[in-house]
């Protein structure tokens, strides 16, 4: 309902005569107090209102409550964290050793529900405190966390320790250490002896002592999960730590427009030329779906192709900038071009000097590492935007390790860039115009700006206007990428190369890896951008054993 016009005229107040009239019968106490003069202007004290008399006039109200003292507001209470919502009692989780190794803020993912630790657990984490591995980093973060909850010795060991109280607001429950010895009857087959028995000993008692509440085991051990639900036990894997439930809803970094897309978005839509790019700007239907560096493409039969790139999202208006033809001989990056259109896609990424981060997955042979070097010599030595390439990967072996490597850390490094050499050797035949004397100092210049670094040394390290290229990056845990690309610099540009069906870290998915990650967590930055490459290039043999095998 629309509201009424304001008053344009100011109200005034009624003489006595009138308000006496409107006004009930007066008692005697209302009797005797004299009638506001309408020229006096002190403040008026409110009357007595009884239950049988009549309320005062409407036009009366604005000037009284003028003339009336502010009356001061009473402070607003706090505002209390509203408590989630749940049916039942909150669950009681025991924690693996491994899911504190693997994570060592994990007693703080699980919301309102509480956390119990064996004391075989602390055990076993004592015994891999020492080291410089990952591990054993996890395992030292985790006893300084413990030990700041567990600071005050007043408390009692059956009341817990609440989760929130070194600041971790989001963590709503309660911690449990062992403190009894939990008797339990295992099977006769499993040896009492051993950790992971234990454990699950101790998650049986705590269910028959608590059987109106759910126990569950997280463990990130597989066999350990089948022995407990052998057992009749709720085991369950830890999964805070993947960026996606399925590898297939991975952001692709391309949309094919519908079909009646000049239709939907024909009517509204602007464009102009600018730097040899034509812009459009849509408003529509489409809008809400699009990210700020999405490839976008409609090829229809017996109409020009459009390729174009996601520019500025703003409100209900996208900007779409189309692409430089890849494709074509002219445009070629050090004498490579693009043979398909994911690969113009992920040119357009690696020659913009805008773009900061950039992630490139796809099957063996998609040319990944190829396009990469390519589009790093063109601008390293032709337009001298950086000042060298440095390429690096982690040095996970398929099969059994052969041992210590003799040299320094670039000799130590060249078994592991075989890939490098075999692209180099590639680039190298692009120009057959220069000779065999012009192909060696050509290679001889290309090796001058090309530096193998190991990731084992990368950290405090800060790069400054270098092409950083990342290879097998589906090997990296989250932690290892967020060290990596945190090394970058001013004029820095990183670019990530993996594929998520061939990793060969131990206890890392697809859903885990830290490439998963890094293009979850940087898909819609204006200066990031990520392209799957879905065509293999290599050879007739290598995509049919990609797809059969």
């Amino acid at each position: 309902m629309p509201l009424p016009k304001p008053p344009v005229t100011r109200a005034t107040i009624l003489p006595p005569s009138e308000y006496e009239a409107q006004a009930a019968p007066k008692t005697a106490r209302s009797a005797a107090r004299p009638a506001p003069d309408p020229q006096d202007d002190r403040p008026v004290a409110p009357l007595e209102l009884k239950r049988d008399a009549a309320p005062l006039p409407a036009a009366t109200a604005p000037v009284r409550a003028a003339k009336a003292p502010a009356a001061a507001k009473p402070a607003p209470a706090p505002k209390r964290r509203a408590a989630p919502k749940r049916s039942g009692p909150a669950k009681l989780f025991v924690l693996d050793t491994n899911v504190l190794m693997h994570d060592p803020m994990s007693i703080f993912r699980f919301d309102e529900h509480d956390i119990y630790l064996p004391m075989i657990t602390l055990e076993e984490l004592d015994g891999h405190k020492k080291g410089m591995s990952e591990v054993s980093r996890n395992v030292r973060q985790v006893s300084r966390e413990l030990d700041a909850l567990a600071a005050d010795g007043n408390l009692a060991p059956t009341d817990g320790i609440a989760l929130a109280k070194t600041g971790h607001r989001e963590a709503l429950g309660r911690l449990y250490f062992q403190t009894t010895l939990l008797d339990a009857k295992l099977p006769a087959g499993l040896p009492q002896g051993k950790a992971d028995n234990q454990i699950l000993g101790v998650v049986q008692s705590l269910r028959e002592q608590h059987p109106g509440r759910e126990v569950v085991l997280v463990s990130k051990d597989i066999n350990m999960r089948i022995k407990a639900r052998a057992m009749g036990l709720a085991a369950e894997d830890y999964f805070n730590d993947k960026a996606l439930d399925d590898g297939d809803l991975l952001y692709t970094g391309v949309l094919q427009l519908p079909p009646d897309f000049w239709d939907k978005h024909g009517k509204t839509m602007e464009s102009w030329q600018q730097g040899g790019h034509t812009f459009y700007r849509i408003s529509g239907p489409l809008v809400p779906a699009l990210m700020v560096n999405q490839f976008v493409y409609l090829e229809q039969p017996g109409e020009a192709p459009l390729y174009a790139r996601v520019t500025e999202l703003s409100g209900k208006t996208a900007v779409l900038k189309t692409l430089r033809d890849y494709t074509h001989a002219k445009n070629a990056a050090w004498g490579v071009t693009a043979r398909n259109r994911e690969q113009n896609f992920a040119l357009n990424l690696l020659m913009d000097p805008e773009c900061d981060f950039i992630t490139l997955t796809g099957t063996a042979g998609t040319g990944k590492t190829l396009m990469t070097l390519a589009a790093g010599l063109s601008q390293v030595l032709d337009e001298r935007r950086y000042t060298e390439i440095i390429v690096t990967r982690v040095t996970v072996p398929v099969g059994e390790d052969i041992g210590f490597l003799p040299g320094n850390e670039e000799e130590k490094m060249g078994p592991w860039m075989g890939a490098l050499d075999d692209n180099l050797e590639v680039l190298a035949k692009t120009d057959a115009t220069a000779g065999e004397w012009g192909r060696a100092a050509t290679n001889d210049l290309v090796r001058s700006k090309i530096k193998i670094k190991s990731m084992n040394f990368m950290r405090g390290r800060t790069f400054l206007n270098k092409f950083v290229l990342i290879d097998e990056a589906q090997n990296l845990t989250p932690k290892q990428m967020k060290t990596l690309i945190t090394r970058a610099g001013p004029g820095t540009k990183i670019v990530c190369l993996g594929n998520l069906a061939q990793i060969d870290t131990p206890y890392l998915t697809e859903g885990s890896s830290g490439l998963t990650f890094a293009v979850d967590r940087f898909k819609g930055w204006p200066h990031a951008g990520h392209v799957t490459l879905a065509r293999g290039e290599r050879s007739r043999l290598a995509d049919y054993a990609s797809e059969v095998l």
